[in-house]
């Protein structure tokens, strides 16, 4: 039988959609039931509890960022041997980029494309009856999104809940939950989000505790039987006919990391594996590494090779390419200072094979780290730039880069897209060749980019995939909502 997917959203982000969504892992996989899960926009830090929870990799659906098969071949790999996929929207269900349906970077676009049923979270506190306005509202705005059921959370009593679960039946939906309001922060959060998980004190007692809750205050078998099984095949013919038409769905070894799994192609605009061994930095500060990435390179073939940094270890002399994903570098820039195996070993790595970092990697690359109390700290010094994260400004939002030269994301003039979300800036540029042209997701031209020097290179910028996408329209619909 093929699994069943629901997706949980709200009309912003701060609904509670990360609550539900790990609620609701929580406790199907207590009672028995095979979970697997994904977010929609790219993200890493929800991802991570997602994966806590399922023990299978985080995975992200972006329509903006992946074409349509790659959108297929990832939704493929989150159902592999599960009985259900929770997915968790990004913002509010609606929000994208003013383009056309089904290629926005909203999760309406994943819902819609897939015909996943959305189980929609609605944050009553300071509301009563127009509750029921804002669900006939949701229900109604995108005919091809269906919303199945309602939750109401942060219910103040018992009175509020009758006012606002009639609301929501006057409006012709069916109330899968009242979660009342509890104080405290159920997850400490920091500047990019939520506190990771690995770094999430009493983890475990406190996903037992929501799944306690989701017994509770959940209607599970209501939620359940709102579930809709996805479509036998996912793959679309764009798949199918494409070069490498060969591709299969990926097999459990592949999704457990075993590197003798057998060596599959790649669909459609995934990013090649950099290498045939990764030296791939993963501790506490750098951690943002795309579940799918990593998932479609073994798929690939390539071994990944962790180190850890904060430990003082360096990259495998053994591999070929070294990657430093983001993370939180600027937490630990004593840390790193002060690891001078690790220093000298990425240099002397650097000096034959490729290094290249990504929005903390790339801070780490630079001459000096700026912490948050403006102290300086000496970083591996392989590209010039300077940065700081005590002269902080937000930089968010998707991007389109262009190579300028060859490197290990590809030949010159290779189009990627990803995003940027960080609050560092450079404040000394260094003297190296930009990485790349960068366009904003709306297409205004941010101008060059990153750094690169000999076979190192970084920048900002955070990859998802490659080549552009060019995902038509939903027929009929044409409807556009704002980033």
């Amino acid at each position: 039988m093929s699994a069943r997917a629901i997706m949980v959203a709200a009309p912003r982000s701060g609904g509670g959609k990360t609550t539900v969504t790990l609620a609701l892992l929580a406790a199907f996989r207590r009672r028995g039931i095979r979970v697997g899960a994904a977010k929609t926009g790219p993200d890493y830090i929800d991802p991570a509890f997602h994966a806590a929870l399922t023990g299978r990799p985080g995975l992200n659906l972006d329509s903006w960022c992946m074409n349509p098969a790659l959108l297929a071949a990832t939704l493929e790999a989150a159902r592999q041997d599960v009985d259900l996929v929770v997915v968790e929207s990004a913002m509010g269900l609606f929000d994208g980029l003013v383009a056309p349906n089904g290629a926005r970077g909203s999760p309406s676009d994943i819902a819609a494309r897939f015909n996943i049923p959305v189980l929609l979270v609605l944050d009553v506190s300071g509301q009563g009856q127009t509750v029921g306005a804002v669900a006939h509202g949701f229900a109604t705005w995108q005919p091809d999104v269906q919303v199945a059921g309602v939750v109401l959370n942060r219910v103040a009593s018992p009175r509020h809940a009758r006012l606002t679960e009639g609301a929501i039946e006057a409006a012709g939906l069916p109330v899968c939950g009242t979660l009342l309001r509890q104080p405290g922060t159920p997850l400490p959060e920091r500047h990019l989000g939520l506190v990771q998980a690995r770094e999430h004190d009493g983890l475990t007692d406190w996903l037992e505790d929501l799944a306690d809750k989701a017994e509770r205050e959940l209607n599970l078998d209501a939620i359940l039987a709102t579930a809709r099984p996805l479509p036998e095949n996912l793959l679309p013919d764009t798949l199918l006919q494409a070069p490498n038409s060969q591709f299969t769905p990926l097999n459990s070894a592949i999704l457990q990391g075993s590197s003798s799994a057998p060596i599959q192609a790649l669909p459609p605009g995934a990013l090649p594996p950099p290498g045939q061994r990764i030296a791939l930095a993963d501790d506490a500060a750098f951690s943002f590494l795309y579940g799918h990435l990593a998932l479609f390179w073994r798929q690939a073939g390539a071994e990944l090779v962790p180190f850890s940094p904060l430990a003082n270890e360096a990259p495998d002399p053994s591999c070929d390419v070294c990657w430093l994903p983001g993370g939180y570098p600027e937490l630990h820039a004593g840390r790193l200072a002060a690891a001078e195996h690790f220093r000298d070993g990425l240099a002397s790595f650097a000096q034959t094979r490729p290094v290249h970092g990504e929005c903390g990697g790339f801070m780490v690359l630079g001459e000096a780290l700026e912490d948050a109390q403006g102290t300086r700290h000496r970083m591996t010094g392989l590209l010039g730039h300077v940065t700081s994260f005590a002269r902080r400004k937000l930089n968010l939002g998707y991007r389109e880069a262009t190579l300028l030269a060859p490197s290990v994301l590809g030949q010159a003039g290779t189009t990627l897209r990803g995003h940027e979300f960080h609050y560092a800036t450079v404040v000394e540029t260094g003297a190296d060749a930009p990485l790349a042209h960068l366009r904003a997701g709306d297409g205004t031209d941010l101008g060059p980019c990153g750094g690169r020097r000999g076979a190192v290179s970084g920048s900002f910028f955070h990859v998802l995939a490659c080549g552009h996408p060019a995902s038509p329209p939903h027929s009929g619909w044409s409807h556009t909502g704002s980033s």
